[in-house]
């Protein structure tokens, strides 16, 4: 079962159905004739209106111990920075400049010129990451622009003299169609040859990495009832799976995930390119509905992941035993405009105040029994059963607002009868009453057919009932 959110995922029983190949790997922390470095980087996203400086930002990632960086564009005021720090950096080409780069080497050149050439070698530029995700929604043009920008992005580096800088692409978890068993997985057919196929001869001629997105929370909250909770948190003692196809034992719903692509790709023909997990991490927190989502649970998915990425030697996966696994975990703040469900706001190691979600060190020489701060303990483990109403959150932009409550007017089916003049909900007259009305009105209307509690970040869930007077406020019942 693929989830709306561009972060689900697979699990046992579950229905994101991955293709495995046992592959025999000597544990020596090398692949396809490269050593790959097993340190843990950090994805640094910054759509918040509250975030701390880019010089504030790249002294918390140090405080992290984080050995690598993901930014999602080339800003100018992070990588200079990120100027003599030992932080390997990864930049993003904007999803929307893919179709120009890929019929323009002269756009490419210029691009590099402007965006890398400046900074390197003084900061340690390692890869050139062309779009996030484009495969995840429906294609716009940009899907079969893809690999030509990446092999354009490639030719301007090459032409610098950039060779330690990789070329790739992340994709989320969804590109593939089918995981469950793992053995039985394929990439999605309605890109599989068009496009994964030529990306994946590039990487492999390249010498580069296949960059992945995944997330077991997504895949353990849709399917919570097959999954253990300690096997999405690979914290299971006893809780295992095993792949009637191969054989392959699994004790934790990472490894599945991670073997799942290894395998898609020895489908297509490319069993030795090697996976970088672009993105992973816990939400700590999250909507009413959005149950396991909480501090405790991500500070141990956190730590457990950074624990097995940072072993050594090299722990690996049953189909790659011994390999070392870069990553970056996501992600370095809460970013409060992120839209989407409320999840997505909290995916972070730092409040935007600077302050520390929960202890972390992304080295992995601090043990588990070194964090000393006690971690809350998780309230919302279970599905949430009550009812829930959708409303202005605190302190929303009051222009964003006004905004999010004309589009929620304009969805029809009588959303907001009720707070035009003379009915019940139209006094007292306030914006973000009568927004929250709206919000809550369009949620029961339209979340049957995917409609979600966001407007952008600008809506929060509560239990408590907003109604006053006669004014009733629709609700959704879990």
């Amino acid at each position: 079962v693929f989830s709306s959110s561009s972060r689900a995922i697979m699990g046992p029983g579950s229905a994101i159905h991955v293709f495995i190949f046992a592959l025999l790997i000597s544990i020596s922390g090398k692949f396809a004739g490269a050593e790959i470095s097993s340190e843990v980087g950090i994805n640094y996203g910054r759509l918040g209106n509250d975030l701390p400086s880019p010089s504030k930002s790249v002294e918390l990632i140090k405080s992290l111990k984080a050995k690598r960086v993901k930014i999602y564009d080339a800003n100018p005021d992070i990588l200079k920075s990120l100027k003599n720090t030992d932080i390997q950096v990864s930049i993003m080409v904007p999803n929307a400049l893919i179709p120009n780069m890929s019929t323009s080497q002269h756009f490419s050149d210029q691009w590099v010129e402007t965006n890398v050439v400046p900074y390197y070698p003084d900061v340690k530029i390692r890869y050139l990451l062309v779009g996030n995700e484009i495969l995840t929604n429906p294609d716009t043009g940009t899907w079969f622009n893809l690999v030509p920008a990446m092999r354009r992005i490639k030719i301007s580096l090459t032409r610098r003299n950039f060779r330690k800088i990789k070329v790739g692409t992340p994709s989320a978890i969804n590109v593939l169609e089918s995981s469950s068993p793992p053995s039985n997985g394929t990439f999605r057919s309605d890109v599989s040859g068009p496009v994964i196929k030529p990306m994946l001869q590039f990487l492999n001629r390249t010498k580069s990495f296949f960059f992945i997105d995944f997330y077991p929370f997504f895949a353990w909250s849709e399917n919570a009832p097959n999954i253990s909770l300690d096997y999405a948190l690979s914290n299971a003692q006893n809780v295992t799976y095993t792949d009637p196809g191969t054989n392959l034992t699994y004790t934790n719903l990472f490894d599945q995930m991670f073997d799942a692509v290894v395998f898609a790709m020895k489908r297509l023909g490319y069993p030795g390119i090697r996976v970088f997990i672009a993105e992973t991490g816990w939400p700590n927190g999250g909507d009413f509905e959005q149950f396991g989502a909480n501090t405790y649970n991500s500070a141990t998915y956190n730590r457990n992941v950074v624990k097995k990425l940072t072993t050594i030697p090299a722990i690996g996966t049953p189909a790659r035993p011994g390999v070392a696994i870069p990553a970056f975990i996501f992600s370095l703040y809460n970013e409060n405009q992120k839209p989407g469900p409320g999840t997505e706001r909290h995916f972070g190691l730092y409040y935007p105040n600077g302050t520390e979600v929960f202890e972390i060190d992304l080295s992995g020489k601090t043990p588990l029994s070194g964090y000393k701060k006690p971690l809350p303990l998780p309230t919302n483990n279970e599905p949430y059963k009550g009812k829930l109403w959708c409303v202005v959150a605190k302190e929303a932009n009051r222009s964003a607002v006004k905004d999010a409550l004309a589009w929620a007017c304009s969805q029809g089916n009588k959303t907001c009868d009720e707070i035009q003049p003379g009915k019940e909900c139209y006094k007292p007259v306030s914006l973000f009453r009568h927004a929250s009305y709206a919000f809550s009105s369009y949620w029961a209307e339209f979340k049957k057919i995917g409609g979600v509690c966001s407007f952008n970040g600008l809506a929060t869930t509560t239990f408590k009932d907003p109604s006053f007077g006669q004014c009733k406020f629709p609700s959704v019942t879990l």
